[in-house]
């Protein structure tokens, strides 16, 4: 019966209320539902009564009772009652007096929810022509109000609220900011995005820090919105110590790509040669034609100590560099050049290869005649000082054109075992400008390698786990002769499981490893079916003869190198712990490197342990021990704690170290830390860092937390 009530209704409404059209050229039509109507058509009276609903342009009206005066066009609704205008906006109130199109007229005693996150509760509001909704007597806030505890973490209180549901925007007219119910700001004026705004220019929410050096300052970012696909974000930074600092980020789209601008500039006086500082970091991506890609980075600053005193970056050598490249399956094409700067204490940029260009072309294919998998390579490479010096290592300038070939084709038998052959042969021609006594060297190096290879993988499956242990065996043939080139780009050469059967463990081109030899190794792989793995590899290289073309920390020195173990315990998603060490045969370890990540529901913590031998080859005048952990602690629902650590054992002093607090509920997120650098150098000082930043949530679209922070109410 309600349903037949309806459909007449709905025929009634269409030709005896024109009021409830938004256009009258082409009337639309309202409907409504309802346990009860009456229709008075001499008066134009209408009354609904029980679960009342009304759907008029997308506005839905729920009410317990609505009266409609066909004459003014009015609705009176006794609540309480339920506007929802669109999918972002929910009005809740006691007593409404509306147009016939819901677009104006006034509400009592109402509430208002935006997107589920911003409301705003008013004595009285008032709508009007569809777009501006104003609240009187407002408090606007995200947080969750319970019974028990009426007060929110943080709440706006206004004289008079305005919403421009066409811009989105929220005004605010004689605005207090109060956390905890306690007055901390005053706006007479304030202008903020509603939550459906994914962006929107305006002030965001200060952040404040304290430094040694820099004394406690103040920033305050202004978002500027550039069109759809562009942005720019202006933060003055003040302190009061008299430094006066301007950052910027400029990020743009593109139809082809997207780049991104970094930058600031300051006025201080912390050195005796600079006051105007400042620096310029800046990357992008561009889609080129024909499958290439354009990848480019600059990285630029006024003075070496002005990225860690303003805490920008750790990063002690720049580089700048534009990359273009193609890659696919059987093919690769790249040119790249970087041009760097050192900014370590000790380091001369002049004498330093700061230009390096490399142009690559690697094409990959299978012979059909041999079988196996080979590949061509043909490579150009250089790189120039700006030094003065005539000739020597310091001004040594070096072009070289490199081609390179190499095969590999594996058999396997049918007892499992996998036999192997490789071969590679390279040329490398070498033009060298002031390298040495004479002026001109031009020089040729022919590299060969020859291999065969021997491994026999053993599977077992057990109802628990599954166990693979692989032995491999690979005999290696080069020739012994030196190279008559200065290495200088393979001068940190790495000994582990990723090259333990590789022709050259040099990672350049300058380097190229001699001699016959022997690689062995085994490596164990056992998956559990609970979800746990282990692996373990473990090797080592035996020479025909010792060249003496490693540097004693390497481990790979002698006729027979140190012992490689790498292992690594995976637990699910949770745990996961890598470590690699080499080691003599007397157990004197040489380097061992260990990382750690431990995650759960309410933890995490990561950690890292290197130790390497001292080695003046690699520019390590004495030995490296350093330790390093950074975890957080959940101690709450809403608390979490944080700290780190970072210690050099063989100085015997702490590095760095910092603990945090954050407080992040469904409305805010605060985050307070307190950090301690305690190196030096002639750059910077050893300073303590206080940092203080706030985040609210319901004005953009910006979320805070997931579920597992939001406030609950007892009962």
């Amino acid at each position: 019966m309600a349903d037949m009530r309806a459909l007449i209704l709905a025929l009634i409404v269409s030709l005896a209320l024109p009021g409830l059209a938004l256009a009258q050229s082409q009337p639309q039509t309202a409907s409504l539902v309802a346990d009860e109507v009456t229709f008075d058509p001499q008066g134009r009276r209408l009354l609904a009564s029980g679960n009342v609903e009304v759907l008029q342009d997308g506005i839905r009206l729920r009410a317990s009772s609505i009266a409609y005066d066909g004459a003014t066009d009015r609705l009176v609704v006794t609540g309480p009652l339920y506007l929802i205008d669109g999918q972002d906006v929910v009005i809740v109130a006691e007593f409404a007096e509306l147009s016939g199109d819901l677009q104006d007229g006034i509400l009592a005693q109402a509430r208002v929810v935006f997107a589920q996150q911003l409301q705003l509760a008013a004595n009285e509001v008032r709508r009007s022509g569809g777009r501006y909704t104003q609240f009187y007597k407002t408090v606007a806030s995200s947080c969750q109000i319970c019974a028990d505890n009426p007060t929110p973490l943080w709440e706006i209180r206004a004289k008079r609220i305005t919403h421009d549901g066409q811009e989105r925007q929220l005004y605010f007219e004689n605005a207090s900011f109060r956390v905890l119910d306690v007055p901390v700001f005053y706006w007479p004026y304030l202008r903020l995005p509603d939550p459906t705004v994914q962006r929107a220019s305006g002030f965001l929410l200060p952040s404040l820090n304290s430094d040694g050096d820099l004394g406690v300052g103040i920033k305050i970012p202004y978002f500027f919105t550039l069109g759809d696909h562009a942005d720019l974000t202006l933060t003055p930074w003040l302190t009061w110590n008299g430094s006066k600092t301007l950052e910027a980020r400029y990020r743009q789209k593109l139809s082809f790509g997207e780049f991104e601008i970094n930058g600031a500039i300051t006025e201080d006086n912390l050195t005796t040669t600079e006051n105007i500082r400042g620096y310029v970091f800046a990357d992008g991506t561009f889609a080129l034609p024909r499958g290439f890609t354009l990848k480019f980075d600059v990285e630029a600053v006024t003075d070496n100590g002005y990225l860690l005193q303003y805490d920008y970056s750790d990063k002690d050598r720049l580089d700048s560099a534009i990359d273009v490249f193609r890659a696919s399956r059987d093919e690769y094409i790249g040119l790249e050049v970087v041009h760097y700067k050192s900014l370590r204490d000790g380091d001369n940029n002049r004498t330093l290869p700061t230009l390096v260009g490399d142009a690559i072309y690697k094409r990959r294919f299978e012979p059909r005649s041999i079988g196996g998998i080979a590949s061509f390579q043909l490579e150009a490479s250089g790189h120039y000082r700006r030094s003065d010096f005539p000739v020597g290592p310091l001004s040594r300038d070096v072009a070289r054109l490199s081609a390179a070939a190499d095969w590999r084709r594996d058999w396997v038998m049918g007892n499992g075992m996998i036999f192997a052959a490789a071969t590679e042969l390279r040329a490398d021609w070498y033009q060298i400008r002031q390298g040495g006594v004479v002026t001109n060297n031009d020089t040729t190096e022919i590299t060969h390698y020859a291999m065969a290879e021997w491994r026999w993988p053993m599977l077992r499956q057990s109802a628990g786990a599954s166990h693979l242990l692989e032995p491999v065996v690979q005999l290696v043939w080069a020739k012994d002769g030196a190279r008559s080139v200065d290495n200088e780009d393979s001068v940190l050469v790495e000994f582990d499981e990723a090259n333990l059967f590789s022709f050259s463990r040099f990672p350049g081109v300058d380097g190229q490893e001699r001699g016959r030899r022997i690689n062995l190794g085994v490596t164990y792989t056992r998956e559990d079916v609970d979800g746990w793995g282990l692996g373990v590899t473990v090797g080592r290289v035996i020479r025909e003869s010792d060249l003496g073309q490693f540097s004693v920390s390497t481990g790979l020195q002698g006729k027979s190198s140190d012992w490689l173990i790498a292992a690594q315990l995976k637990v699910g998603e949770q745990f996961d712990v890598i470590n690699r060490v080499v080691f003599d045969d007397s157990f004197s370890i040489s380097r061992n490197e260990m990382r750690l990540n431990w995650t759960g529901d309410t933890y995490r913590l990561g950690s890292t342990f290197a130790w390497l031998e001292a080695d003046a080859a690699e520019g390590r005048p004495i030995d490296t021990s350093e330790f390093a952990v950074d975890g957080a602690y959940r101690v709450s629902r809403h608390w979490t704690l944080s700290s780190n650590l970072r210690y050099d054992f063989v100085g015997d002093r702490t590095t760095r170290a910092g603990i945090g607090a954050s407080y992040q509920n469904e409305c805010a997120k605060v985050d307070l830390s307190l950090s301690r650098r305690f190196t030096s150098s002639t750059n910077v000082t050893p300073t303590t860092d206080f940092n203080l930043s706030v985040q609210l949530a319901g004005f953009g679209a910006r979320g805070i937390g997931g579920e597992s922070f939001a406030r609950k109410c007892n009962g």
